[in-house]
């Protein structure tokens, strides 16, 4: 049993990473119809991001958690004033292949300044250590992964479906004639949202970074699971990114519990079932 519950936490602590990696993605293709394949390696950004800050500035982790996605969001802004807006109206193939080619150049230049291994980040002083729950021993810092991550998604959610701002942001990429009729100034809207979902890809390296050290090519490793969460979830469906992140990173530790030999291809034989099911995923609209 405890070593069930122990899978079940790890399946849970990498079901708050893919929902969060999902929510951005789902975010910047639902407002913008951008496959930003980048995503990973703005992941590994805000990583690097807490990293240095904490060694060249001596600024902690909870600092981190607001500037990294702070910086990391506005280079992502920059990216898309520079690139991204130029394949406005393109077929989704343009922006695919050029944020691929984006994500090789930062993975590149990381790896060529430090390697391939792991770089330590320290969990901070105030979530160390763990609560004996009597059926098994759950470290804080996990536990706090797990609800910090599922309170921000669920802001992220309410922010883009139920309020004012988040109504702004649906008609800008439907209609943004209309909107701009009402004085609303679309382009800096575009470049906000692209900033917000790459600032929700770098706040989950800044959790990342104690759980699993800070390395280039860590963004690489979850980008093509991450993806596979969207496709299943409904490509561009918010609430849809953030069940199915969680539901299949528990599903994932189930699997290495039960059967190990297939824990790292279950999320796609799943891919493959529901898209013969319901090709528009499990909560994506029909068009």
């Amino acid at each position: 049993m405890q070593a069930l519950l122990a899978q079940l936490l790890v399946g849970l602590i990498n079901g708050s990473f893919y929902a969060l990696l999902s929510l951005g993605l789902a975010v910047i293709f639902g407002m913008l119809n951008i496959i930003n394949f980048a995503h990973g390696a703005l992941y590994m950004m805000g990583a690097f991001c807490a990293y240095f800050l904490l060694n060249l500035f001596g600024i902690g982790y909870w600092w981190a958690l607001i500037l990294a996605p702070l910086i990391v969001g506005a280079f992502g802004m920059l990216m898309e004033r520079t690139l991204l807006q130029w394949l406005s109206g393109l077929d989704h193939l343009y922006g695919l292949l050029l944020t691929f080619g984006v994500a090789l150049i930062i993975q590149g230049l990381f790896q060529n300044y430090f390697g391939s291994s792991g770089l330590p980040y320290a969990i901070p002083e105030e979530l160390r250590g763990g609560i004996n729950l009597g059926f098994m021993f759950l470290p804080i810092y996990r536990g706090w992964v797990v609800v910090f991550s599922l309170v921000i998604c669920l802001l992220t959610w309410y922010l883009i479906e139920r309020t004012q701002l988040g109504a702004y942001l649906r008609a800008a990429t439907e209609n943004p004639t209309l909107v701009r009729a009402f004085g609303i100034n679309v382009p800096r809207m575009i470049t906000l949202t692209y900033g917000l979902g790459v600032g929700l890809a770098a706040l989950a390296g800044v959790l990342s970074a104690p759980i699993n050290q800070v390395r280039p090519l860590m963004g690489a490793d979850l980008i093509i699971v991450v993806f596979a969460v969207v496709v299943i979830g409904g490509m561009g469906s918010i609430m849809g990114s953030i069940i199915t992140g969680f539901a299949l990173g528990v599903i994932e530790g189930l699997t290495k519990y039960f059967y190990p030999e297939a824990s790292n291809t279950v999320v796609f034989v799943l891919m493959v079932l529901v898209l013969l099911v319901k090709p528009s995923g499990l909560t994506g609209r029909t068009t």
